[in-house]
């Protein structure tokens, strides 16, 4: 990993160590593209690198949601969030209700109002989340069909 990664950077911008933990927490989000669950990340880091332990991961998972650097989405009717990467601190998803395909979008509109409330509330935004939760169009013609035959 190289150490001009504006993650590792935003690591050293807040002070922190860059310890073989953190790095490859963070390698480990990157190659699976930052959808993991905590037991996905752990199995994935155990691979790379046996003795760090589940409390560093634990931490370094919590570190980078406060650095914005993740955020934990609940996807799948989960109790347990899955980790997501946060590009250019944020991060969008529409995910169906009935099948929990989750859809990845990018422009999200939202910089006018991110403006507002910056200014509004003294405020300086490092990243949101943001998800829509409906039904797919592959569901939405399943239960057409269904309806259709009943």
């Amino acid at each position: 990993m190289t150490t001009n990664n504006p993650r590792v950077q935003r690591l050293r911008d807040a002070g922190h160590k860059l310890t073989n933990a953190r790095l490859t927490v963070l390698n480990v989000l990157e190659k699976h593209h930052g959808h993991m669950t905590s037991t996905e990340v752990l199995d994935a880091v155990a691979e790379v690198d046996g003795g760090i332990g589940r409390a560093s991961v634990f931490r370094t998972l919590d570190l980078f949601t406060q650095l914005a650097i993740i955020r934990p989405t609940y996807i799948e009717s989960s109790a347990t969030p899955t980790y997501v990467l946060m590009p250019e601190g944020h991060h969008h998803h529409i995910i169906c209700m009935t099948c929990n395909r989750v859809i990845e979008f990018d422009d999200c509109g939202l910089a006018e109002l991110t403006q507002r409330l910056e200014k509004e509330y003294g405020v300086q935004m490092t990243g949101h989340l943001l998800e829509f939760y409906g039904k797919c169009e592959t569901c939405q013609n399943t239960a057409d069909n269904v309806s259709a035959n009943s």
